[in-house]
């Protein structure tokens, strides 16, 4: 069977109303504009890193940092310590040059050091037999010496010792300015052949995270500390060349190389210089590895804070950077290299992919999707962070919260719109329980087309063409008016859904929006008080001159399409169905007999509390086989 013109019924909206259950148009540009909005804000604070926010995401950085901290032994890099207990057995501070000479020969000959680095600066020339044993090591052996630049403008700047030659060429690497410097005095300047800055710039925190790989002084640049002993070490033709010196980290823009950090403090085997000095240390931890000599003692103050540690001896930040530069030619792989501008992209696509989802999202579920984001924004920068990625980590983060605060109140505001226009709709047709009832539940009601079980009341007019033609125009009007007000009342008091006007008739139906599970006894109810209605309607008539107007019923039940079908030019909730057709049909069936009122099989198969009698078997349009029919046994039939 196929649906004829009055197997849609529908009560549309003016082509001006917006579509009650889907976005408006000014929803999408806010959504679109909020993207454009929040890209651009990642952008600019990107390239801007103010200090505040880069205070907060260093912070962050730093706890994933000690969470990644390694706390393996590291093998390759050794600290000899300048301790207490070596000051006590060997005499205070500073000890004679010719004792650190013993020391470092000592490291080189009888423990064979892969190289030896000495975080110590010897500005003026005191012992002289121990100043030229060190140059003669520093010139001929893998013996790295410390000067320091100084970064801050000082007036008078620092102007201390000899600066040392370049021991690298920096080529493209850029470098930081430096504006004075401690130097080694000329004789152990001239000689040496790797020496490396010691001096840094602590954060605005004082938490020491990053230091140049070259300071620049004078028209020429000068390694990093850590640099300059990795090139004595592959230098030296001790051993196979260790090719971390010659393949340099790249460093941020300004020149600063962030400090991996990725050994915890206790990895580094640290053995007291005078064990070294009474070769008593075990041969097996130094021999073959890169050796520093510094100082923990309180006394020569050298502590600085870093990620891993409030405050620790400075030497163990050459020593990270000594096995970062090591650790190179493995880590240096695309995602090192390329990895910001992936996270970038990602954090891009993330918040487009938050905006638009977040559109079909409740508000909770978006917040919770909201946080799902951030916890795997957290989970690939925290990956970022083990890889040496100079990427921000709190940037997406705030453009997440920043939807949050706008795309989640918006979407929230955009579906109460939504559910309002559609119950606004909704209140034109159906009766005012049912719309309690929705707000009641608060639902937020779909328009979508969905299959309902419903039953259907089509009533109409018996010889409405051939009276209106009789009357003047303003009581055809009047009349038509009243009469659709008889139909009107009765179905909304008995919460049906008003689905159409025909001209001098109605098409009605229950068990949508809402489900009813007396939706057909519902029908006839309101069928009965529809012929009470018309009663009272002709006494009215009859007192004016007007002949009796007759009303005519159908009714019938089954599965329809029920929600909106109407296009984006008009908005219309309507039920599609065979069971309109039917309920159309045995309205006309009424015209040949002296029914009022007909049901249909399976409307009649559903009543519970109406007596009705069988009119017999008839035959409908379109359909072969004969049903059977029914009328109300009540005295209102």
């Amino acid at each position: 069977m196929t649906s004829g013109p009055a197997a849609r019924a529908s009560l549309s909206l003016p082509p001006s109303s917006p579509t009650p259950f889907s976005p408006s148009k000014n929803a999408r540009w806010v959504r679109c504009a909020i993207t454009l909005a929040t890209c651009l804000l990642l952008f600019l604070l990107d390239l801007s890193r103010p200090a505040l926010l880069e205070h907060f995401d260093e912070n962050i950085r730093d706890v994933f940092v000690r969470a990644l901290a390694d706390s393996a032994p590291e093998e390759r890099v050794l600290v000899v310590n300048i301790d207490d207990k070596s000051l006590r057995e060997l005499g205070e501070w500073p000890w004679p040059r010719s004792r650190i000479a013993d020391l470092v020969e000592i490291l080189m000959m009888d423990y064979q050091a892969r190289a030896v680095g000495l975080d110590i600066v010897f500005p003026e020339a005191r012992d002289k037999a121990g100043d030229d044993r060190l140059a003669m090591l520093a010139r001929h052996g893998p013996l790295a010496l410390a000067q320091v630049f100084d970064f801050a403008p000082r007036v008078p700047r620092l102007s201390q010792g000899q600066i040392a030659p370049p021991s690298l060429d920096a080529g493209k690497t850029p470098s930081v300015a430096a504006f004075g410097y401690i130097a080694n005095h000329p004789r152990l300047s001239e000689e040496a052949r790797c020496v490396g800055n010691i001096g840094y710039i602590p954060a605005s925190d004082g938490v020491l995270r990053h230091t140049p790989l070259f300071a620049a002084y004078e028209g020429r640049e000068y390694p990093q500390f850590a640099l300059a002993l990795a090139y004595c070490a592959a230098a030296s033709g001790a051993a196979a060349p260790d090719a971390a010196w010659t393949k340099l980290p790249r460093p941020r823009a300004n020149g600063q190389w962030r400090i991996p950090f990725r050994h915890a403090t206790e990895a580094y085997t640290v053995i007291p210089a005078s064990e070294v000095l009474a070769l008593t240390a075990p041969r097996a931890l130094i021999e073959g590895r890169h050796v520093i000599v510094g100082s923990s003692s309180l006394g020569l103050g050298d502590r600085v804070s870093t990620p891993l540690n409030p405050l620790v001896s400075g030497v163990f930040v050459h020593a990270q950077s000594v096995s970062a530069l090591l650790d190179r030619n493995g880590r240096d792989d695309l995602f090192s290299r390329h990895g910001r501008a992936g996270l970038l992209v990602y954090a891009l696509l993330s918040i487009l992919l938050a905006v638009y989802g977040i559109a079909r999202l409740t508000a909770w579920s978006s917040t919770l999707f909201l946080v799902g984001l951030s916890a795997l924004w957290l989970g690939l920068a925290f990956f970022g962070v083990a890889r040496q990625v100079e990427h921000s980590v709190i940037i997406p983060l705030i453009g997440y919260f920043v939807l949050l605060l706008t795309v989640v109140p918006f979407e929230w505001w955009e579906t109460q719109q939504q559910n309002r226009r559609a119950l606004e709709m909704l209140s034109h047709y159906v009766a005012k329980p049912v719309l309690d009832e929705l707000i009641r539940q608060n639902q937020a009601y779909s328009l979508a087309p969905t299959l309902r079980e419903i039953t259907v009341l089509v009533a109409d007019m018996e010889g409405y063409t051939r009276l209106i033609s009789t009357m003047a125009l303003e009581d055809a009007a009047q009349l038509t008016k009243d009469f659709l007000d008889c139909l009107t009342r009765p179905v909304l008091a008995n919460e049906g859904t008003l689905d159409k006007y025909s001209g001098d008739g109605l098409v009605a139906f229950w068990g949508a929006p809402l489900a009813c599970d007396d939706q057909s006894d519902k029908a006839v109810e309101a069928g009965e008080a529809i012929l009470r209605e018309v009663e009272l309607f002709n006494a009215g008539l009859k007192a004016a001159g007007f002949p009796r107007v007759r009303v005519r019923i159908g009714i019938e039940s089954g599965q329809a399409l029920v929600g909106d079908l109407g296009t984006p030019f008009r908005s219309t909730y309507t039920a599609v169905g065979d069971c309109i057709n039917f309920a159309s049909r045995l309205e006309a069936v009424a015209k040949n007999t002296a029914e009022s009122l007909i049901i249909g099989p399976t409307a009649q198969g559903k009543l519970r509390r109406h007596a009705t009698r069988s009119l017999g078997e008839i035959t409908l349009r379109g359909v072969s086989v004969p049903i059977l029919i029914h009328a109300l046994s009540s005295p209102e039939a």
